[in-house]
């Protein structure tokens, strides 16, 4: 073989090395690149897969805080309107009262029914039975047939109550040992709460019933 030819072979496995290498540097490239792209997608899809977890923690967060401050508005105003809604109630009920009391054949036997209900809760004794001035004359009618049958078994004298009130009676053992108060105030006071309660629960609904108030 001459020297032309050994350069023409030389040559031609040369060229045919560097397009193999060219060919393996093109594949790795392209495999780089692939990787590098792929890369690229995860950690977007994690950085968008963390800005979206982000967005709705702090989306929850703002709705807690908005619920809550809703719900706190709520409470607030539901307060306020059962606390208007149970003095106004209380106020209706206490001219009801005044009214009541003017009206001595209705009055008397609710005073009635309050002593009997003293005489039967408290210990056994004689009674003091306490009334504003202005129910003395009312109830000093034949009051000892009328203590006789409303507290059977014991005494129960008439005094006049000392401190102001509306109407009912102050009941209390002569010893002083224990006493119920009949006094409209006090039971004013002692529904009051769960009036309350009945107009929250019924809010919406209708007015409670308040006829214990007066005759209970």
């Amino acid at each position: 073989m001459d020297s032309e030819s050994q350069v023409r072979q030389l040559e031609a496995a040369l060229l045919e090395q560097a397009e193999s290498l060219a060919r393996e540097q093109r594949t790795a490239a392209v495999s780089a690149r692939e990787r590098v792209l792929a890369d690229s997608a995860e950690r977007l899809k994690i950085a968008e897969e963390r800005e979206i977890l982000s967005a709705k923690i702090e989306a929850e967060r703002l709705v807690r805080r908005q619920t809550q401050s809703a719900e706190t508005r709520l409470a607030a105003e539901l307060d306020r309107l059962r606390w208007a809604l149970t003095e106004t109630t209380l106020a209706r009920v206490q001219q009801a009262f005044r009214e009541l009391t003017t009206d001595a054949g209705r009055y008397l036997p609710v005073l009635e029914s309050w002593l009997a209900v003293a005489a039967q809760q408290l210990p056994p004794g004689d009674l003091q039975v306490a009334a504003r001035p202005a129910d003395l004359s009312l109830l000093s009618v034949d009051w000892a047939a009328r203590a006789a049958r409303l507290a059977p078994g014991r005494q129960a004298e008439l005094v006049a109550l000392e401190t102001p009130s509306e109407g009912g009676l102050l009941v209390r053992l002569a010893d002083g040992r224990a006493q119920l108060d009949q006094t409209f105030e006090a039971r004013q006071l002692r529904l009051a709460e769960e009036l309350a309660r009945v107009i929250m629960e019924r809010l919406f609904a209708s007015a409670p019933d308040l006829g214990t108030l007066v005759h209970g």
